[in-house]
């Protein structure tokens, strides 16, 4: 059984270690089917920079709150 600090969704950002308060859903159509997501998480110091370098790229499908 996992530990309530293992279940808690950390930061996708290099070196974070803040709790993500939304789940950044993206895709580079290059290498994935349309239908395929991947996910990072983001704190609220890294959701503007995670999704601004997935949107230069026009990778970012959607943003939910986790």
């Amino acid at each position: 059984m996992r530990s309530a600090e293992e279940l808690e969704l950390r930061c996708s950002a290099k070196d974070c270690a803040r709790t993500a308060t939304v789940a950044l859903r993206w895709n580079n159509p290059k290498l994935h089917t349309a239908e395929r997501r991947k996910t990072w998480l983001a704190c609220n110091l890294h959701e503007a920079s995670l999704s601004e370098f997935l949107a230069a790229r026009r990778f970012l499908r959607e943003t939910e709150p986790v």
